[in-house]
């Protein structure tokens, strides 16, 4: 049977820690800074500030300071972000900065910095980057070699993993799954051979066949299913996957944001054919050296890495000829 547990509560890019004198020019953006004290303004750079997943109460002292010093701040979504900036009384102008718009916004934030002004990059929800598309923004900074750096704070994939009572010394994100059955099983079948938790994020409508697809295709695994995390009817409901699944497809769908954490194979299951681990080298070779490639490939499979490296220079060798 499935448990459930629940509460009720309430490099070289980065900038220097120090803060810019006296000599720093303002501009008309950093005049919204009024409750920033004098000469303790951050350097110009874009900062990725994680926010709150839920309880407001979880923003760090760092995320305040940086927000509340921003000339500008970069969000999926205005009317998300301005209920934090609201509650807050922080007072920079808001950006959209999402997939549709990243192309055309993308410069125009990097020009801010360039021009001597503090960005921040803030997601709806936890930490930037993981799962929205600020990675091609960070990229671009280092390319443009402004100052990057990270104010870290609330995670829900971490978060989920810590409550659901699974390995944490080994993990993989996976993020959202494929919409459709036949995509989704694709998909899981790619993650069969991983020694490593897994963890997936997922929408309320689709929870119950995600699951089942999940039985289906690793086989029924220890896992977790968490929502609404640090909120107040926060909830985990602990089982293996063929108990979730059969839970969630006779109460209907949960409300709430859901992250599901499925436990790793058992050792004796874990098979991987010769044409799996020479399509995973291929794949690592394609954007890492050789011996990053098969470092990477032995991670993931957990095969040695010397056998694992000797593969990957015989495929090497083979694509040369």
């Amino acid at each position: 049977m499935p448990t459930l547990s629940s509460k009720h509560s309430s490099s070289s890019n980065r900038p220097a820690d120090k803060t810019i004198g006296a000599n720093k020019t303002s501009t008309g953006e950093q005049a919204n800074n009024a409750n920033v004290p004098a000469g303790e303004k951050p350097e110009a750079a874009l900062y990725l500030v994680a926010t709150p997943i839920g309880n407001m109460g979880d923003i760090t002292d760092r995320a305040k300071k940086i927000l509340a010093a921003a000339d500008l701040i970069a969000c999926e979504d205005t009317r998300v972000t301005r209920k934090l900036v609201q509650a807050f009384g922080f007072t920079a102008p808001l950006i959209a900065y999402h997939e549709h718009n990243a192309d055309k916004v993308r410069p125009i934030l990097i020009e801010k910095v360039k021009k001597g002004n503090v960005v921040a990059l803030v997601s709806d929800a936890g930490t930037p980057l993981i799962s929205d598309p600020g990675y091609k923004l960070a990229n671009t900074a280092i390319e443009e070699g402004i100052g990057l750096t990270s104010i870290p704070g609330a995670s829900a994939p971490i978060t989920a993993l810590t409550l659901s009572g699974l390995p944490t010394d080994r993990f993989f994100f996976n993020g959202f799954l494929p919409n459709k059955t036949g995509a989704r099983c694709k998909s899981l079948k790619e993650l069969v051979s991983i020694p490593s938790t897994l963890i997936f994020f997922e929408s309320t409508h689709r929870l119950a066949g995600s699951l089942a697809d999940m039985t289906a295709v690793l086989g029924n695994r220890p896992a977790a299913v968490t929502r609404e995390l640090t909120k107040m009817f926060e909830e985990v409901r602990r089982g293996t996957l063929q108990e979730l699944a059969d839970h969630y497809e006779k109460a209907g769908n949960p409300k709430g944001e859901i992250v599901v954490v499925v436990g790793p194979p058992a050792a004796e299951t874990v098979e991987l054919s010769q044409s799996d681990l020479d399509a995973q080298i291929k794949d690592a070779l394609q954007h890492n050296s050789l011996r990053d490639a098969a470092a990477l490939v032995s991670t993931i499979t957990g095969l040695p890495k010397k056998k694992v490296y000797q593969r990957a220079l015989e495929l090497s060798k083979e694509n040369q000829k």
